[in-house]
């Protein structure tokens, strides 16, 4: 355990109050005479739980401690941060859920196809459209949280929920262009390599024959010679004549 994978549990475990902080609207703290509504105090948990997600990784990069555990649970706490939320914001009627299913189900598509690529032997790192769309989702997640007790921010909030679906998608199609395009050179290149293994067999097959062929016809040659020499001995023996 070190700092940056602390941080990365401690997000996980947001989650939860984020959830229960969000859907529950009786929540009214007062302070210096202001009132602080549940929606409030939602956001900042959520700004602290984002903050958390840019500060492991840095920390874990220019301290050296980019761990094995830390890259699963990174992005297994993003998104469930992200889920959360906008389940949430669901539950209280302020998103609409089928836009919250094609982004839920987009981040288990990718999860699930990191995981395929991993098994593989390869990384798919995340790209500069899968960074905009995090991005996207912390500004449209927060102007969504402070629409209920705001309406006017539903202006900027619902065309900001719009672009998230939008890199959603197009980080998606990415993702998987960039995976089976993987694939398919690895397909090619295991294709290639099980066709110079068969013409290699082959020519150690047919090398093979060659030798016995040239090993039948050396003893061939020998036995003719054998041959030969045992005719050219019973001919140049001279008859003897019978004993007395």
């Amino acid at each position: 355990m070190n700092l940056p994978n602390t941080l990365t549990i401690a997000r996980i475990f947001i989650v939860p109050l984020l959830v229960a902080v969000l859907v529950q609207e009786r929540i009214i703290l007062h302070w210096n005479g202001a009132v602080i509504t549940n929606d409030v105090i939602a956001l900042i948990i959520f700004w602290i739980a984002a903050a958390t997600d840019l500060l492991d990784g840095y920390l874990a990069r220019r301290w050296g401690q980019v761990t094995t555990i830390g890259t699963l649970l990174d992005p297994i706490a993003d998104k469930l941060l992200v889920s959360a939320a906008l389940i949430s914001l669901v539950q209280v009627r302020v998103v609409p859920g089928w836009l919250v299913v094609l982004i839920v189900g987009r981040e288990f598509a990718v999860s699930g196809l990191r995981s395929i690529a991993a098994a593989e032997g390869y990384t798919i790192k995340a790209s500069e459209i899968g960074k905009t769309k995090t991005f996207m989702q912390v500004v449209a997640i927060s102007l969504l949280m402070m629409t209920r007790h705001h309406p006017r921010l539903a202006l900027w909030a619902n065309p900001a929920l719009y672009i998230v679906v939008f890199f959603s998608l197009w980080s998606a199609v990415s993702y998987f262009n960039r995976f089976w395009r993987k694939i398919d050179i690895r397909t090619k290149q295991g294709r290639r390599q099980e066709l110079l293994i068969a013409e290699r067999e082959r020519r150690r097959a047919l090398l093979a024959q060659r030798r016995e062929a040239l090993r039948n016809r050396r003893r061939e040659a020998k036995a003719g010679r054998t041959a030969v020499a045992a005719g050219d001995l019973s001919r140049g023996t001279p008859d003897l004549p019978p004993s007395a």
